[in-house]
């Protein structure tokens, strides 16, 4: 596969990831809550097993979104290597930091699927259900958005540095790590409230902070990437001699 096709593909990636995530982001907030604090235990297991659906959704989503983002990291990983192979280690960097992203985001996945899977155990453990819950607080939370801060940093500097992008793409990539990591500090508050917005099970970081800043980062590389592509063909076809 040509560098073009590459960056094409990989800008594809990240624009198809967003969009999926779009019809993700929904199923969270159509979810019944059926109980009021952690402390309630005893609904858990009729929380899970009313909501099995929507949450076997969400993690089928997450598969297609994830596979997207590999892609995706997999060509910038590449843009950054061809445009300046001094700044292969950043890229190599960036690529491993979003493995570890995408890996702990499957873990977390496949613990919310568990909680399903108990609940249509009749009957569903309360004690279980709450355990496997409470492990995706910063899962989802204050671990993924270091993890995003960082790989979103790194690929930023690294195309800035390399000119493989526009250096305005640096600053907003800048910007959205900024927004991630001023979630993190969260998983400090002792409050566990999952309706309210700043505590390590709050809307903050767990929907807010986790989601849209990364998404307006793929958005805006993934859309440079594939200009990036397109005008790199335009440029080679108007190089080539008449006849070729």
């Amino acid at each position: 596969m040509s560098d073009l096709k590459i960056y094409r593909w990989s800008g594809i990636c990240a624009l198809a990831a967003i969009a999926t995530f779009f019809i993700e982001f929904p199923f969270y907030f159509v979810r019944a809550v059926p109980f009021s604090s952690m402390a309630e235990s005893s609904k858990f297991p009729e929380y899970a097993f009313r909501n099995g659906t929507n949450i076997m959704t969400c993690v089928l989503l997450d598969l297609f979104i994830l596979s997207f983002v590999m892609i995706f990291s997999a060509g910038l990983r590449h843009l950054i290597r061809q445009i300046d192979p001094q700044q292969e280690w950043l890229g190599t960097l960036f690529f491993g930091v979003v493995l570890v992203y995408v890996t702990l985001t499957l873990v977390a996945d496949s613990l919310q699927g568990t909680q399903v899977v108990d609940a249509l155990t009749v009957p569903g453990d309360p004690t279980v259900i709450r355990a496997l819950m409470e492990s995706l607080f910063l899962m989802y939370g204050s671990v993924a958005l270091f993890l995003m801060a960082l790989f979103m940093a790194v690929a930023s500097y690294a195309t800035v540095a390399g000119n493989a992008l526009p250096k305005w793409s640096g600053w907003v990539g800048y910007g959205c790590a900024l927004a991630c990591l001023a979630f993190v500090p969260s998983m400090y508050v002792r409050h566990i409230d999952m309706l309210g917005f700043y505590n390590p099970a709050g809307l903050g970081p767990d929907a807010f902070a986790s989601s849209f800043p990364l998404a307006i980062w793929m958005i805006t590389v993934g859309i440079l990437m594939i200009r990036k592509g397109s005008h790199d063909r335009r440029t080679a076809n108007r190089s080539q001699p008449i006849g070729h």
